[in-house]
């Protein structure tokens, strides 16, 4: 056996992980749908802040301290409650290393965002799956059953990345109710801005009603926000458990130009609210328009609209590919359509009744 086919041992839970599947990048005359991107150009304000940001031979602040103080004033906690990291995704990792490792459980629905498993195998935990209802939605009743004494965390994604609805606010209270206290609860709001269902859960809301300390709640920047290409996110949390989280983070991942984008993205929220309420909208339009085609759209509530497309999922996503639209398959499950600019919705309805499953009876 030669030298250079010896190779380093690799853990095989780790060797059997498939890569991170980034959303494709889409042609100049195509329109990417694929990775729930803001389909506007940064806030006012955010590329002059970015660009005051120079001093690249410097490190930027390990903790993102203006940052974390404006959160801290907008949720009413203090700066050590809010923890700031390169994407929120970045925090449920360091979340999961601080708290689950060989032996333990981690219990969240499925299918949800993609990254849970990898992050969870990445821990040494186990994952523990629990199927979606017939209509897309958190079994929270399930979930709760599914905790046992080897469950060290749960992750609840609403609104459900990639299949849209959201949990509602009296069901997670009385889910919290049925974890035990020393099981900490993710609330994983990446897309919160976009809900406009007022009986939805709302992280803000929960801690300041429940004021339980097993409950974190993450958003981030880059959906809402359009900073997806700076990564910054951030945790309201009890200061212990952020601290653990803290503990295990990679020092310095929050750049000064993100900390400095998200400021100055704070400084506008009112032109946030008007592109979130035309994303909105325009998601909608094109739910109502997509079942009118033949689809059982689920109630959508994020940047994105779901086609559970089973075995078809590969077939119908091709054909978008071919109209010059860049979706995200899941195979066997469904296809996740983002919501992007005005001029992509008819080629996506257009596609949507080409490829719409058959009607059965009259």
């Amino acid at each position: 056996m030669s030298e250079e086919s010896v190779l380093p041992r690799i853990r095989p839970e780790i060797a059997a992980l498939p890569a991170y599947r980034q959303g494709r990048q889409a042609s100049p005359d195509a329109f990417k749908l694929s990775s729930n991107e803001n389909p506007f150009e940064p806030l006012p304000g955010v590329l002059d802040a970015v660009r005051a940001t120079g001093a690249f031979n410097r490190y930027p602040d390990a903790t993102a301290s203006r940052l974390r103080e404006r959160l801290a004033a907008r949720y009413g906690v203090s700066p050590d409650e809010v923890h700031v990291a390169a994407g929120s995704v970045s925090i449920l990792a360091q979340l999961l290393l601080a708290t689950s490792g060989p032996g333990d459980e981690v219990v969240y629905a499925w299918r949800s965002f993609e990254a849970y498993p990898s992050l969870v195998a990445v821990s040494g935990a186990t994952s523990v799956q629990v199927p979606l209802t017939a209509d897309a939605r958190h079994d929270l009743p399930a979930m709760a059953a599914a905790i046992t004494d080897r469950t060290r965390l749960v992750i609840v994604c609403s609104p459900n990345n990639p299949t849209g609805p959201t949990v509602g606010y009296d069901e997670f209270a009385a889910f919290v109710d049925a974890v035990p206290r020393d099981v900490l609860i993710v609330l994983d709001e990446a897309y919160a801005e976009f809900v406009t269902d007022a009986a939805s859960v709302e992280g803000g809301r929960v801690r300041a009603v429940l004021a339980r300390p097993n409950i974190v709640m993450l958003r981030t920047f880059s959906k809402a926000y359009g900073l997806a290409g700076l990564r910054v996110g951030y945790a309201i949390g009890h200061t212990r458990v952020l601290d653990a989280a803290r503990s295990t983070a990679i020092p310095l991942s929050v750049t000064a130009a993100g900390e400095a984008a998200a400021l100055a993205s704070l400084d506008v929220e009112s032109e946030l609210l008007h592109r979130v309420s035309v994303i909105a909208e325009r998601r909608d339009r094109l739910v109502d328009r997509l079942r009118e085609s033949g689809w059982g759209v689920p109630d959508a509530q994020g940047n994105f609209v779901w086609l559970a497309a089973g075995e078809r999922t590969l077939e119908v996503a091709a054909a978008f590919e071919e109209a010059g639209l860049i979706v995200r398959p899941f195979a066997g499950d469904g296809i996740r359509i983002s919501i992007g600019e005005e001029e992509s919705l008819d080629r996506v309805v257009e596609v949507a009744a080409a490829t719409a499953p058959r009607r059965t009876g009259p």
